[in-house]
C-alpha cells in the first residue's frame, strides 16, 4: 500500500509543476531589486510588506487555462477563494482584489465574472481593480489580492522548527467537486457566515501564537504542500500514513488514501507547532467545526518520510 501511495504522489503532476519552478524563484531572487521593507516573500502564501506595527500581505494565483475554459464559473469562484485561503493561512485579513481575465466566448466571459462576484460576496472581498480583454485567443484568469495582519501575529510558512507537530486541519463539511472528483469543495454550497467562521480560526489561532508555520493546501493536496512547507524551512517531514483521516463522505464514494493525498482539499491547512502546543491547537480548530489531528514530526533530516505499521519509504530528498 506504501509504495503505491508514493508512486501516486510522485507523480502528482502539480507537485512536479511546483519542484520545477525553483530555477525561476531562484532567478527572480538573484536579479530582481532589493527592498528593506520586504518582511518575507518567496514560499510564503502572502508575500508582507512592513508597514509600522502591521504587516501589508500580498499574494498572486492564477487558475488553470482548462478549467477556466470548460468551468468559467468555478474557475471565478476559486479565484477569490484561493487567494483569500493564501491570507488566511498567514493569520491575516483579507482587504481587495484585482484579476486579470481573457477570453474570446462572450458567455464563458459572463460565467466567470459571475463566479468571480459570488466568491466576492461570500468571503466578503472587493473587486478594486483588474484589466479584461474580452476578445483573446486565450482563456486565463490570474489574481491578486491584499491583506493585513499584525506583525507578531504573522504565521510564516517558512517557520517550521525541529521537532514539531505536524497537524493536518481539514473541513469533513464538503463534497466532491462537479469539474474534478480530486477537488473537495466545502464552500460554493455555504453561506457566507459558515466560510468565514471556519477561516476566523486562523486568525485566531494566530492571535494566541499556538502555531509556528502553516500553509493552506494547494492542488498538490497534503503532501505537495508539506513538500513545500518543509523545503522553504529547510528541514524535513516524517508522516505517519495511518493518521491520516479520510471524510466519512469520501469513504462511502470509495475514496482511496492514494485519491485523498492527491486532492485539492478547500479550507483545509498544514501547519506545525511545539509538542506542548498540540492539544490546544487540536481543540482550537475544532471549535471552528474544523477536523485537526496530528500527523507526523518535523525532522532535521531534509527528507520527506512516510510510514505505516509495515514498512517506511523516503518519498523525497529535498536536496536532490
Amino acid at each position: 500500500m506504501l509504495k503505491q501511495l508514493a508512486k501516486s504522489i510522485r507523480n502528482n503532476v502539480n507537485i512536479t509543476e511546483k519542484r520545477s519552478l525553483n530555477p525561476i524563484i531562484n532567478l527572480v531572487r538573484t536579479n530582481s531589486f532589493v527592498s528593506q521593507r520586504i518582511f518575507s516573500d518567496y514560499g510564503e502564501d502572502s508575500a508582507s510588506i512592513e508597514e509600522n506595527e502591521k504587516l501589508i500581505l500580498f499574494t498572486t494565483d492564477g487558475i488553470q487555462t482548462e478549467f477556466v475554459k470548460n468551468f468559467p464559473y468555478g474557475a471565478g469562484f476559486s479565484a477569490i477563494m484561493v487567494s483569500a485561503d493564501d491570507i488566511y493561512a498567514c493569520g491575516g485579513y483579507p482587504i481587495a482584489a484585482s484579476l486579470v481575465v481573457s477570453y474570446a466566448d462572450e458567455n464563458i466571459g459572463k460565467e466567470i465574472f459571475r463566479g468571480i462576484c459570488e466568491g466576492s460576496q461570500k468571503f466578503h472581498i472587493p473587486i478594486i481593480r483588474g484589466h479584461t480583454d474580452s476578445n483573446s485567443d486565450i482563456y486565463s484568469l490570474a489574481i491578486s489580492l491584499i491583506g493585513e495582519i499584525p506583525k507578531n501575529d504573522y504565521i510564516s510558512a517558512r517557520n517550521a522548527q525541529i521537532g514539531d507537530d505536524i497537524l493536518l486541519i481539514v473541513d469533513f463539511n464538503g463534497k466532491p467537486g462537479k469539474a474534478n472528483k480530486y477537488y473537495w469543495d466545502t464552500a460554493t454550497f455555504k453561506s457566507s457566515e459558515e466560510i468565514l467562521f471556519a477561516r476566523r480560526s486562523m486568525n485566531e489561532v494566530a492571535k494566541k501564537h499556538l502555531l509556528n508555520s502553516a500553509k493552506d493546501i494547494s492542488n498538490g493536496g497534503i503532501f505537495g504542500t508539506l513538500y513545500q512547507l518543509i523545503e522553504y524551512s529547510e528541514l524535513g517531514a516524517n508522516i505517519d500514513v495511518d493518521s491520516i483521516i479520510i471524510p466519512e463522505k469520501l469513504k462511502k464514494l470509495k475514496y482511496t488514501i492514494e485519491d485523498y493525498a492527491n486532492m485539492y482539499l478547500t479550507t483545509s491547512f498544514i501547519t506545525t507547532c511545539r509538542e506542548e502546543n498540540t492539544n490546544d491547537a487540536i481543540k482550537h480548530f475544532s471549535e471552528y467545526n474544523l477536523h485537526a489531528n496530528k500527523i507526523g514530526k518535523i525532522t532535521q533530516e531534509t527528507e520527506l518520510k512516510i510510514h505505516n505499521n509495515e514498512e517506511k519509504i523516503i518519498l523525497f530528498n529535498l536536496k536532490k
